[in-house]
This record gives structure tokens, C-alpha cells and sequence, in this order.
């Protein structure tokens, strides 16, 4: 393990500085249009921008890598990034801010991808599952880090957005400076919406319901706490705690769902998740104390729904369509993403700040109305025949390249769909007649990985 971390400890830093630069551009941007008197329509606008760009960024960034090759498309997506958010300080104005942010999606999904594709070529298959808990430690404490960084200053100035541009530049290094050869081709995120409902009704629902819910807290959640009165750094503690809190339940309630039915565990969340939404609805708090503590019980409940669907959904799947029914989910995440900021923005703009818990406890109880009626149509999987949870980073910061690396899915699988996704591709750039665009690293049949190493392409 010591040898694999050595080779992958690069990418690590590469993803780290990624995200930490994320994490920053995700904060600054609504409270500086807090400061610059964007109205809450707008500011949810940003949201919905981000998710339409990295929605599209995980459909067409591997097209645009089999054509240009990986170290290009990174380094391009990186630096569009960073033009992003220094051009959001020199537009200060909504309309521009949204391109801007779903320019940043779209970039941001890219580099994400790519790191995740070399992490995946430079892992032992034995090793996967260790590889992917320590990418995804990284980059929750890179985020937060990122986002925490603005206790030390003020968001009314420019150093916060230099400093999100900087890193965006600092995460192309590694990648520009590999001498090893180019990962395999990418796999794509296919919405199969008929089989997905086929399979389970009550995750296509639900996936988009926490969709609108996190979203909406992700992207007006520092707006929410800048119009209760909460200082900066306790507006970066609130968001951060939330996700922190998220990611640290996610074992135990994996532990659980794959004793008892996962629809029980995911119904659960959802009650736990809509009580704190009527407390922020109707008692209104605003000591910061009452309000953090109020965050990490709402974090741990909406951020650990995510996984949990997910399994439930791989449940009833197909054997070998792990990676079709997760991308499909992660599509349709993006979707309740899209809609979600928008609805809770112009609440907002109508009821106040309340207006964003109003939205999510909208979603959650749809989520448990629909979820109580599944379960008189559907028994539950039996215990022997469940697949095991595994946990997952944020859904928002998920792309078909994350599912890759999961151990989730067994080698084998991955394999098959891999070499489906190198053939869609293939023809795709034929079709276009930039086949001689492809990389030559990326030429011929990419051979099944033996014995825990990953073989170089038989062209290459």
C-alpha cells in the first residue's frame, strides 16, 4: 500500500488543490452577491447553473478527451476554471455569474474525471476500495479547508477569488508533468430512465428529491446564514459541519441498511432530515450555537441518503449494470440539482431566509410519502442477496469516473463496461472523422488488468 500511495500521491495533491479550489469558488460567490445586493433568485441561479454545466461536463468530457487526449483536456479544463473565477470578480453582475458558474461546473466535472481516470489506472485492483476511502478523505478535508479559509478575511475584496484561480492552476501539475502513459479511455453516465424505474420506482424518485434538497442547502446555505446575522466564519463552520457530519454517518447507516431494508433506513433519514427543517421553519433560530448543532444533525441525515439509494437501486439491478444504474442515478441527482436552487431561491426572495428549509422539507416529505407507498408494493431483497453499501463522496462531487474507482463494483464488470465505453467512443470520433485525433495511448483494445496490474494499451 505504501508503493501505491507513492505512485498515486501526486494525483492526490492534484485533486486536493482541485478541490479546495471548489470549495472556495462555491463559497465566495454567494456571499460576495450577498454583499453586492444579488437578489436570492439570483444567487439560487448559480446553483442551477453550476449543476446544468456539470451535468454536461460528465456527458461530453469524455467525447472531448478521446479526441484531444487527457493532459490536454485537464490542463484546458483547469485553466477555464480558473478564468471563471476571476472573471466572476471583474463581472459583478447575476446574469454573468451564472454562465460563469455553470462554465465552472462543466470545467470542474472535467477535472475531476480526468484525476479520477488516472487514479483508477494507477490502482492495483486489491487496493481499490483503500484508494478510494483516502481519495475521498482528501478531498472532503481539501474542501473544507477551502471553504473555512474565508474565516481569515474579508469577501468583499479579491484575494479569496485570486486565491480559488491559483489553485485551479496548481491542480494542473501533476497531470502536465506525468511521464506515464494515458489512462484508458473514460466511461459515460447514460440515463436509462426506463430501466431505472423498472428496477426501483422509489430511487428514481428519491434521488431527485435529495437532488433538490442538497443542492438548494449547498448552494443558498451560506446566503441563509449571511440573512439570519451568522459572521463569515461561523457561515463556513455551518456549511462545512453539515458536510462533515455527512460523511462521518455514512458507515453506520451502510452498516445498517445491509441488515435491514434500506428503504426503512432511507425513510428514517428523510424524518430525521424534515424535523430539522420545520425547527428552521418554524422556531426560526439564529443563535449560532442552535444553528450549528440544528446544521450537523441535517447534514448527517441529507449527505448520507445519497449512498443509500444508490444501494437500494443496485439491489434490484441487473448482475454487470452497476455502472449504468449509478451514472443514471448520478444524471437524474443532477436534475433534482437544477431545479432545486431555483425553487429555493425565489422562496426566499418571497418568505425570507426560512425559505430554503421550506423547499428541502417540501422534498423530504414528498420523499417519505412516496417511499411508505413503495413498500406495500415491494418486499424487500432478501439479507443474502443485497449487495454490500459502500460509501460515496457528495453526489454533487461525483462523476461516471468515481463510480469507476468505487469498489462497488467488481473488476470484471468494470472491465466489460470499460471496454463498452472505449467502442462508444470510438465510433463516436469515427463518425465525426477525427478518429486520428485520438491519442496513440488510446489506440487498440485496452486489455483486462491480470494479476493486480494494469496493462499499457498494445499500441501504446
Amino acid at each position: 500500500m505504501k508503493g501505491q500511495i507513492t505512485q498515486i500521491g501526486a494525483l492526490l495533491v492534484g485533486s486536493a488543490a482541485l478541490l479546495f479550489a471548489g470549495g472556495i469558488n462555491a463559497l465566495i460567490l454567494p456571499l460576495r452577491g450577498t454583499i453586492e445586493g444579488f437578489s436570492e433568485l439570483s444567487l439560487g441561479l448559480l446553483g442551477t447553473g453550476w449543476a446544468v454545466g456539470y451535468v454536461a461536463g460528465c456527458l461530453q468530457v469524455p467525447r472531448l478527451v478521446a479526441r484531444v487526449g487527457h493532459i490536454r483536456a485537464f490542463s484546458s479544463m483547469s485553466a477555464l476554471a480558473a478564468i471563471s473565477i476571476l472573471a466572476s470578480l471583474l463581472l459583478l453582475h447575476a446574469p454573468a455569474w451564472i454562465l460563469l458558474r455553470a462554465l465552472a461546473g462543466f470545467c470542474f466535472a472535467g477535472a475531476a474525471m480526468i484525476v479520477e481516470s488516472w487514479l483508477n489506472e494507477r490502482t492495483a485492483p486489491h487496493l481499490r476500495g483503500r484508494v478510494f476511502g483516502i481519495y475521498t478523505m482528501v478531498n472532503l478535508a481539501a474542501t473544507t479547508a477551502g471553504q473555512m479559509l474565508l474565516t481569515l478575511g474579508d469577501p468583499a475584496g479579491y484575494v479569496f477569488f485570486v486565491m480559488a484561480a491559483i489553485f485551479y492552476c496548481v491542480a494542473i501539475l501533476p497531470t502536465s508533468m506525468t511521464a506515464t502513459i494515458q489512462p484508458q479511455p473514460m466511461t459515460t453516465a447514460s440515463l436509462d430512465l426506463r430501466t431505472l424505474w423498472r428496477n426501483s420506482p422509489l430511487a428514481v424518485c428519491a434521488v431527485m428529491l435529495v437532488g433538490v434538497s442538497n443542492s438548494s442547502f449547498g448552494t443558498l446555505g451560506a446566503v441563509f446564514g449571511a440573512e439570519i446575522g451568522l459572521e463569515t466564519g461561523t457561515i463556513a463552520l455551518f456549511l462545512s459541519i453539515a458536510v462533515i457530519a455527512g460523511a462521518a454517518l455514512q458507515v453506520p447507516v451502510g452498516m445498517l441498511s445491509d441488515q435491514v431494508d434500506r428503504r426503512f433506513v432511507l425513510l428514517g433519514l428523510a424524518g430525521v432530515a424534515a424535523l430539522v427543517d420545520l425547527v428552521f421553519v418554524l422556531v426560526a433560530p439564529t443563535n449560532p450555537m442552535q444553528v450549528l448543532l440544528l446544521a450537523s444533525v441535517f447534514g448527517a441525515a441529507v449527505y448520507a441518503m445519497y449512498p443509500v439509494i444508490v444501494a437500494h437501486a443496485n439491489d434490484h439491478a441487473p448482475d454487470n449494470y452497476y455502472l449504468r444504474t449509478s451514472g443514471g442515478l448520478l444524471m437524474l441527482f443532477g436534475v433534482g440539482s437544477i431545479v432545486g436552487p431555483l425553487m429555493a431561491g425565489g422562496l426566499m426572495q418571497t418568505v425570507g431566509p426560512r425559505g430554503l428549509f421550506m423547499t428541502s422539507l417540501v422534498a423530504h416529505v414528498l420523499l417519505i410519502a412516496y417511499g411508505v407507498f413503495r413498500l406495500g408494493s415491494r418486499a424487500a431483497p432478501a439479507t443474502v442477496d443485497k449487495g454490500n453499501f459502500h460509501a460515496a463522496p457528495l453526489a454533487a462531487a461525483t462523476t461516471p469516473q468515481t463510480l469507476v474507482l468505487n469498489p462497488s463494483a467488481d473488476e470484471e464488470q468494470i472491465d466489460d463496461e470499460l471496454r463498452d465505453a472505449e467502442d462508444a467512443l470510438r465510433n463516436a470520433a469515427a463518425e465525426e472523422g477525427q478518429e486520428g485525433d485520438v491519442e496513440e495511448g488510446q489506440e487498440g483494445d485496452v486489455e483486462a488488468p491480470e494479476d493486480g496490474e494494469k496493462k499499457p494499451d498494445p499500441e501504446g
